[in-house]
């Protein structure tokens, strides 16, 4: 099993289709999955199949918040203010972004994020720090 970055391909088709608002009111939130989980482009909605389980985390993951749609010449991008769990202790190796207010679509998969190994929180705090927000740099683009 493996967790590879890749946005979605349901979000790509979703997007064409005008099924999501960043930027209108619609919550999106960030879920974490240990090494066990096989997930990537394919993935199409948030599972609670090897999910991050443990101190200071709760099933579905964190809220995203503070969403930032830009443009930068001719690169459309979107930025989110960090994620963290405070006081936790678990292991992660990889996260998924999806939408989960009540509107359609519902817990559809954005994007995955590898980690590349496992991280781990002891009684610390676990935080998922997003790229710079820029055109080459955005973690979600359109270019």
């Amino acid at each position: 099993m493996a967790i590879t970055s890749a946005i979605c391909s349901t979000f790509k088709q979703e997007l064409l289709k005008g099924t999501h608002d960043f930027d209108g009111g619609a919550t999106y939130k960030i879920a974490l999955y240990t090494s066990s989980a096989s997930m990537g482009a394919s993935t199409t909605a948030y599972s609670t199949t090897n999910e991050t389980s443990g101190t200071g985390y709760t099933a579905a993951g964190a809220t995203l918040t503070s969403p930032a749609v830009a443009l930068s010449s001719t690169t459309a991008y979107i930025d989110f203010a960090d994620a963290s769990w405070t006081t936790s202790s678990f292991t992660a190796n990889g996260a998924l972004i999806y939408r989960s207010d009540g509107s359609a679509p519902t817990n559809d998969a954005v994007c995955v994020i590898a980690f590349g190994g496992d991280y781990t929180s002891t009684n610390g705090t676990f935080t998922i720090q997003f790229p710079a927000a820029a055109a080459s740099t955005a973690l979600l683009r359109l270019a």
